[in-house]
């Protein structure tokens, strides 16, 4: 009897342990690190929003639903984390003499919610009481200090999203932008735009992997979307080192860069599959020869100054785009992003088993046949 309740007692213990490290994962570690507590939750809210997705009819439905999604899964990790915490205990006072589990789990229980209505009889329930309330105060000030800090990134963030569709429109349109600026005779500022949103692609990735729950928040304008944005704004930059007849702007490039490392990190995060080295031909992009002649087209009827040889422009255009490509639609995907041009056009709504499979494999293979 006395070899059960300590191997109780040890088990008890260990899973005080792993929820405290998920909690530290989840709101403390100032890196990216999955927690397998944190994803179950997220996961089981996420199927229960399935669910109601389900009865929907339209896109404005479905989003209202997912609005609540992170929210809902953000506070119910408390709760979640508290109960692992009560059982632990309950399974150490059970083990160090209380008679009965269920006055373990009472004890257990006044003592995380620092109620105080009972506690053990010795010394050592004394102690483990202490200490349970402890992690108990703990738990509500890593939620109540994770909030804030959440809420900031997200307004960081969301504040370009907005600005953009000053020159993108809504939804946001990578030929927009460069007909826009053309037309507003701003084109040599561009500069400015990829430099600012090379910054800002690299607070997103910072942010979006140790604060994963941004990744869920909804913009507050239902056809707003941080990763649409994305999309518009590296194909913007990929059309103007492409396409434009323009000086070659290294800004661009940075651009791309920085947007492409962001995304696929992320992705990376979620166990979505991105070609490490992608090259085209070999890896397909989901953005066919005619849309991009049609694009050009566009462009060139707005009077933006193209280069004459299409064929170089596409080569070059799907050699920048296929560092990104796969990495966007999956995340748009996951996000259930409104519909805009050259992203979220181009995916159905997947649940994050479809993304990790073979879903965007069939995708490339129907739009290359």
């Amino acid at each position: 009897m006395i070899v059960i309740r300590i191997l109780v007692f040890l088990l008890g213990f260990a899973l005080v342990i792993y929820t405290m490290i998920s909690a530290v994962r989840t709101f403390v570690l100032a890196r990216a690190a999955r927690d397998r507590i944190t994803a179950t939750v997220f996961r089981a809210v996420r199927l229960t929003i399935n669910v109601g997705i389900r009865f929907t009819d339209t896109y404005e439905q479905r989003d209202r639903l997912m609005a609540f999604y992170a929210p809902i899964g953000s506070l119910s990790l408390l709760p979640i984390w508290l109960f692992l915490v009560s059982l632990g205990y309950t399974a150490m006072f059970w083990a160090t003499g209380v008679e009965n589990w269920l006055e373990s789990f009472t004890i257990s229980g006044s003592s995380l919610l620092t109620l105080g209505f009972e506690r053990g009889d010795t010394l050592f329930h004394t102690i483990l009481a202490f200490t349970e309330a402890t992690i108990g105060l703990i738990l509500v000030a890593l939620l109540i200090a994770f909030l804030p800090t959440m809420y900031s990134a997200f307004s960081r963030r969301e504040l370009a999203v907005t600005l953009l569709e000053v020159r993108a429109g809504s939804p946001p349109s990578p030929v927009e932008i460069l007909n826009r600026q053309h037309r507003i005779g701003a084109h040599e500022q561009l500069n400015e735009v990829w430099s600012a949103w090379s910054i800002w692609f690299a607070e997103i990735e910072e942010s979006h992997t140790t604060l994963a729950t941004l990744v869920f928040f909804r913009s507050p304008e239902p056809i707003h979307s941080w990763i649409t944005a994305s999309g518009a704004v590296l194909d913007a930059a990929a059309l103007t080192l492409a396409v434009v007849e323009t000086t070659y702007d290294p800004e661009a490039a940075l651009c791309v860069r920085a947007g492409y490392l962001a995304l696929r990190r992320i992705a990376d995060y979620f166990g979505i599959p991105t070609p490490r080295d992608p090259e085209h031909p070999q890896h397909p992009i989901s953005v066919t020869r005619q849309e991009f002649d049609q694009a050009c087209d566009e462009m060139a009827e707005q009077g933006v100054p193209l280069k004459e040889d299409r064929e170089l422009a596409w080569q070059e255009f799907a050699g920048w785009r296929v560092n990104y490509d796969r990495s966007l639609l999956a995340l748009c995907a996951l996000t259930m992003a409104p519909q805009a041009r050259w992203s979220s056009d181009r995916v159905e709504y997947w649940d994050i088993r479809d993304i990790q499979g073979d879903a965007l494999d069939r995708l490339y293979e129907k739009m290359s046949g």
